[in-house]
């Protein structure tokens, strides 16, 4: 299925009549505004007492280039210095740290006890220092750190995953290797590791961090367990059982750290896994009875969302003192459309089966839905990449609207970091530097090797010998 590229469109009108035509209205200003010009997207936004300089956010991305026992390299500081170039005046967490080594996604994760306040304290410094390098002051910069667990996607080493589950998912257990004996975590584990991420959240704050986000998205542990309703015990089946691990986090984070801020990154809703079947993706057949394994999910059609559930949590976690809420959704491992609407999908991944747009307008229409539900809760928006030289037309539009408080970028930061500065200092768009959402950065590291912008940023276009592996991987798959 082919869909127009967005780069066709010669304005920001010819853009809105497609999306007229799609039913995915997402607003469009006609031109974006300088800061001088009285920019919404310039204005500031108060997060738990705390200046934030403007309304762009950049999303935390999960690195593959730490050391093997989970410290900083130079690759990855690189990243962080260029979240600091942004402009952007929240990094929501830069990158994924995983709480305890065997958390990690992949063998080359940031981990929390390996970094120490020292290792964190690197981090901070570099975006920092890069942010008033490139701005003059880094006193309305607010910096987050990620906490994770991978839950049944850990791979802390070289070889197979290494799973930890919630529950056994009836689609995800076998297609992700999920031995049907392995038993789940049980729930004194699972208090040990709120211990840790009491932990990481310590040297969090001692190495000056002023803000930890608590992961609680795209498929890892924290999420899992809001979809448990198959879990017997204190942390599964209702709501309040499913959501307690999250709340237990949230409050014993904010007991031991009474001046950390405490954000939450959460899927607000997914879907049943999808697969590729031939040229195309379709939905895994379910046995016909109501789909209870999702969150945010229309149990009687799992294709839809039903975002109930989700703004309950949005208000408990809002009465549990959370300073924000970053809207995402699904995952990657088995929705990645949901969470990354995308012209060309990563190696694992299937052909988009909407115009990537829809794909856009779903997360933006739900973000809008939980900030008209809970109007307290100060929410960061995902999944503005795909529009590409329209991205500042849609975040301006949608934060005037006050769909959204703050727009999120992600891969678009990878290629083209500079763009949330360029966009307020009223210059022309880089053109060249816009990601084009070719999935490298997301096949990359589904192959084992480091993300970054393959095609665009020459750091990675030069990268040996991951760019020529990448390039193998590819022609592997037939791209």
């Amino acid at each position: 299925m082919a869909f127009p590229r967005i780069a066709r469109f010669r304005n920001a009108a010819a853009l809105r009549a497609h999306l007229a035509k799609i039913a995915a209205p997402i607003p469009l200003d006609d031109a974006p505004l300088s800061a001088a010009a009285g920019s919404p997207l310039a204005a500031p936004v108060t997060i738990g007492g705390r200046t934030v300089g403007n309304r762009f956010c950049i999303h935390p991305m999960e690195g593959w280039d730490a050391t093997t026992d989970g410290r900083p390299t130079e690759p990855l500081l690189r990243r962080w210095r260029h979240f600091g170039t942004s402009g952007a005046k929240l990094v929501w967490g830069g990158e994924a740290v995983a709480v305890v080594p065997d958390g990690r996604a992949n063998p080359n994760q940031l981990v929390a006890p390996a970094c120490g306040a020292a290792g964190l304290g690197l981090l901070l410094d570099t975006v920092r220092a890069a942010h008033a390098d490139a701005h003059g002051s880094a006193a309305d910069l607010l910096v987050a750190l990620q906490l994770t667990h991978s839950g049944r996607f850990c791979r802390p080493g070289p070889g197979p995953r290494r799973p930890v589950i919630a529950f056994h998912h009836p689609l995800l257990d076998a297609r992700h290797g999920v031995d049907p004996d392995l038993p789940v975590i049980d729930d004194d584990a699972v208090e040990r590791l709120v211990d840790s991420y009491v932990a990481a959240a310590r040297a969090a704050a001692g190495a000056g961090f002023e803000m930890v986000d608590v992961k609680a998205c795209h498929g890892y542990l924290v999420h899992e367990f809001l979809a448990a309703r198959r879990r017997a015990g204190r942390f599964g089946g209702d709501l309040a059982g499913r959501s307690r691990f999250l709340v237990e986090l949230v409050g014993r984070i904010r007991a031991a750290c009474p001046g950390l801020l405490v954000g939450v990154r959460l899927s607000l809703f997914d879907t049943v896994p999808w697969q590729r079947v031939g040229d195309h993706g379709e939905p895994c057949p379910t046995d016909g009875t109501p789909y209870d394994c999702g969150f945010g999910v229309d149990a009687a059609d799992p294709t839809r969302t039903d975002l109930a559930e989700p703004i309950a949590l949005v208000r408990i976690l809002h009465d549990a003192g959370v300073a924000a809420v970053n809207c995402s959704a699904g995952n990657p491992y088995a929705t990645p459309h949901l969470l990354r609407p995308a012209a060309f999908p990563p190696s694992d991944g299937y052909p988009p089966p909407e115009d990537p747009l829809v794909g856009v307008w779903r997360q933006i229409e739900a973000a809008g839905r939980v900030k008209a539900a809970v109007p307290a809760m100060t929410l960061v928006g995902s999944g503005y990449t795909y529009l590409q030289e329209y991205l500042p037309h849609a975040a301006q539009a949608v934060v005037r609207a006050g769909l959204i408080d703050l727009a999120g970028l992600g891969r678009m930061v990878l290629s083209y970091p500079e763009l949330p500065a360029d966009v307020l200092a009223g210059r022309t768009a880089d053109r060249g530097r816009i990601c084009r959402t070719f999935s490298d950065c997301t096949t990359a590291p589904r192959n084992g090797l480091r993300s970054g912008c393959y095609p665009l940023d020459r750091f990675y276009k030069t990268l040996e010998p991951d760019h020529t592996a990448l390039a193998a991987c590819k022609a592997a798959a037939g791209e």
